[in-house]
């Protein structure tokens, strides 16, 4: 049903400790200072052209309006979607388009329309137009501007659908577009009956479904229909002039991708039945090559409904199918060999086929993989190929290379979660058809690899070369302190030029040119909240009881005096790790420039507060850690406050913790299962682990198999024993899988019923992350009121309080 909101005053249920009543207010705003920092616009993105000669600077506001979400929106088949625009939802787009000659560094706008709000833009692959989207309350216009003019035309009649991802994509001449359109003449939105004509059966027997708690399914045949009339649209190619040529019949497509030569078009086609127990990317599809006419030249696979997909495994039949990107029209696609079950055991997972629409044969095998294939690249030639393969239960991670007619080697062998000895990716390049491509040196002898260069003091990117005939690696460029400094693009293929992002603590985030061993500045952005720059920032470590190294930022308020004792917030997010070592490992820079963005605890910084981030909550034993989640989590929470009293920083009494989503959950645990904190924020989180059943975050493990593990995990279960203020929002239109709106609602009616300190804050449209400005300073001048009244201004604990 479309979701309609009328008034922008919220109502927000608020409970007091003592009271019962609920009390319908106003947004609120923390201090003016807050206020203006949050308002300050975030810093332009930059995106370079396949020629290597233009960076695209991209400009949006920092926060859209709680008007912005209250535009029309239909919940259908997973996704969120405008039925003015006919695509998916956008709250704000971009607003200023800017171009940066590398060569000169001069910058010029580009001609937008009027009350821009933009996305999707893009390079032609020659690099002398770009076409974006915009968003209007009536369609998603398509545009085209020129780069040597920097003006931009509407192309008439066109109205883009971009329900299920891009609209358009460059033609490989950059002559064209081919373009997702909305169907001419398609008729009126399709109207609910007043009356049911029946009830809504679904029925299942002997074959099991272990899916996921997904959101905004469909729900019954209007959804239906509402699904098939918006997300139904019309292939056309749209030519410079205005020239709009439909292709083949409308259909609901899931991807569409043209071939390197132009000639073919690659079409996954969504068919019924639907179902309302997955998502859209689960129904039935018919996977076809159609030439340009939009004619059937060759049929790759029919996929039934995809609702018995194993726990971590992949759908059966052919997937990540994409044209290989050096030649004219072969198609490369995956296929399990394991029936998708990553529980079988087979000698390979997968295997990699190749297909060429015009050969009337069987597709032709390329290799096998041992784990679940992760994606191949070619160079330019095809005589140069890297594939991945992973392995989510053993933490593997595989890359091979082959050159030539030699045996494929396998490069790198390593455990995911080990970032200390990443390589890092191959870069890629975009070829003359708009095709991503390895990025290979002048002579061919080198590969380039670009990493975060995690080590002990903080992540230091690199970038290096890589000897396809050696395999031995020499390092190029490495990030250097005080700064932290990321490649952004090649500008030639011997990597003497290339363009880098550099931030420090105090520098704003600004791009630089490396030429031949010179650095210059490209921009000169300012710092949009130099209030935060008194903060002062360190990265700390720690050990926790058993001797797992741990970390976190610490973050003192700008009056603060050596040998003070302040109230502290921990934020933080649990993860799962195989081994101690993986969890002991620094992630992160203390070099990183700090823009706090929307509802953010590193406010607490400003009002007096220390603030120790991203502090280190491992869960340790792989696929069973969470059969000590508690006391790991406890342990961890233990650790962080020893560090920050040890220092002489924090104040023991007067300490909160806080979180979102997982980090929401933990919160709940720390105060259902220990002492340590005097209150928690807890923001979108899940609460009771028998609500998401068939496995949640790294849980692989169903309910009915590890029910004491969910019970154990579960803060709702032990209610009873978070005897400290938690204060609790969520998003009112949450979309993501487990942390529907009722977690929230129920925990804090068990709170209630027990007679415990707790507020919730349900924030209208807002979805699992909060968007609009009004939310957003809501939701912070609850947590400083929260956290002030029972942590800052708290009377000392009773002598019978645990510590």
């Amino acid at each position: 049903m479309r979701y309609r909101y009328l008034l922008l005053i919220a109502t927000l249920i608020t409970v007091v400790s003592t009271a019962v009543a609920q009390t319908a207010v106003e947004y609120q705003k923390p201090p003016a200072a807050i206020v203006k920092m949050l308002e300050a616009s975030p810093l332009p993105q930059a995106q370079v052209s396949p020629d290597g000669k233009w960076m695209l600077l991209s400009e949006r506001p920092a926060m859209p309006s709680i008007a912005d979400l209250a535009q029309p929106m239909l919940r259908l088949a997973g996704t969120r979607i405008s039925p003015r625009a006919n695509s998916t939802f956008l709250a704000q787009g971009i607003t200023r388009i800017s171009l940066v000659d590398v060569a000169t560094k001069k910058s010029r706008d580009i001609t937008l329309p009027a009350n821009p709000r933009l996305a999707y833009v893009a390079f032609s692959p020659d690099s002398r137009h770009l076409a974006f989207a915009q968003y209007t309350n009536q369609a998603l216009e398509l545009w085209v501007a020129n780069i040597a003019t920097g003006k931009a035309n509407r192309i008439a009649n066109v109205s883009l659908n971009a329900t299920t991802g891009m609209p358009f994509e460059w033609m490989p001449d950059s002559a064209a577009l081919l373009c997702r359109t909305v169907p001419k003449n398609r008729g009126a939105e399709p109207k609910d009956q007043e009356a049911p004509t029946g009830p809504k059966i679904q029925e299942t027997s002997g074959e099991k479904s272990a899916i996921a708690t997904y959101q905004d399914l469909l729900k019954n045949r209007h959804d239906e229909e509402l699904f098939k009339h918006y997300f139904t649209a019309e292939l056309a190619r749209v030519d410079l002039t205005g020239k709009v040529t439909t292709i083949g019949q409308p259909a609901i497509f899931d991807e569409t991708d043209v071939s390197p030569d132009g000639r073919f078009i690659y079409v996954a086609r969504i068919v019924e039945p639907f179902s309302y127990f997955v998502t859209y990317n689960s129904f039935p599809m018919e996977l076809e090559i159609w030439d340009m006419q939009g004619k059937l030249a060759n049929r790759l696979a029919s996929l039934p409904l995809a609702e018995r997909t194993p726990v971590d495994g992949v759908r059966q039949g052919p997937r990540q199918v994409r044209w290989q990107p050096n030649a004219p029209s072969t198609l490369i696609y995956a296929e399990a060999l394991d029936e998708g079950d990553p529980k079988k055991s087979v000698p390979h997972r997968d295997h990699v086929m190749a297909m060429r629409p015009l050969v009337k044969m069987a597709p032709v095998e390329l290799f096998k993989t041992e784990l679940r294939f992760a994606g191949v690249q070619w160079n330019e030639s095809g005589e140069v190929k890297s594939w991945r393969e992973f392995e989510r239960a053993g933490r593997k991670s595989r890359t091979y290379l082959q050159a030539g007619d030699a045996a494929p080697q396998r490069i790198f062998d390593l455990q995911s979660e080990d970032r200390y000895k990443n390589p890092g990716d191959f870069l890629t390049t975009t070829n003359k058809t708009g095709n991503r491509v390895l990025q290979q040196s002048s002579d061919g002898a080198y590969l380039y690899l670009n990493g975060l260069g995690a080590t002990p003091q903080g992540d230091r990117p690199f970038l290096r070369k890589y000897n396809i005939k050696t395999a031995q690696t020499e390092e190029i460029f490495r990030s250097q302190d005080p700064y932290y400094e990321t490649l952004v693009a090649l500008l030639d293929a011997d990597a003497k030029r290339f363009l880098t992002s550099r931030e420090s603590v105090t520098d704003a985030p600004n791009y630089y040119l490396h030429d031949g061993g010179q650095t210059l500045a490209m921009t000169n952005f300012t710092d949009p909240q130099p209030e935060f720059r008194k903060v002062k920032k360190q990265l700390i470590t720690f050990k926790r009881g058993d001797g797992v190294t741990l970390s976190g930022t610490l973050y003192l308020p700008p009056d603060y005096k050596q040998g003070e004792r302040r109230p502290a917030f921990i934020w933080a997010y649990p993860t799962e790790y195989a081994s101690a070592d993986a969890a002991g490992q620094i992630s992160g820079s203390p070099n990183r420039f700090t823009r706090v963005a929307g509802a953010s605890h590193l406010f607490f910084a400003l009002q007096g507060y220390v603030v120790l981030d991203n502090a280190s909550m491992p869960i340790l034993g792989g696929d069973k850690a969470n059969d000590t989640f508690v006391p790991q989590l406890v342990m961890n929470a233990e650790a962080a406050i020893n560090k920050i009293v040890e220092m002489g920083v924090a104040d023991r009494d007067r300490i909160g913790v806080g979180g979102h989503s997982y980090g929401a959950f933990m919160t709940a645990n720390l105060l259902a299962h220990s002492d340590l904190f005097r209150a928690g924020i807890a923001r979108s989180g899940a609460y009771n682990r028998s609500l998401t059943p068939f496995t949640f975050q790294n849980e692989r493990r169903n309910f009915w198999e590890a029910q004491e593990v969910y019970t154990k995990m579960s803060p709702f279960f032990y209610a009873d024993k978070i005897n400290e203020p938690i204060l609790m929002t969520h998003g009112e239109a949450d979309n993501n899988s487990g942390t529907f709106p009722v977690q929230s609602e129920r925990l804090y009616a068990a709170l209630k019923g027990l007679g415990k300190t707790a507020r919730f804050v349900l924030l209208p449209l807002e979805s699992h992350g909060y968007a609009a400005r009004e939310s957003n300073l809501h939701t912070l001048q609850e947590m400083l009121n929260w956290m002030d009244k029972y942590v800052k201004n708290a009377p000392p604990r009773s002598s019978e309080a645990g510590r």
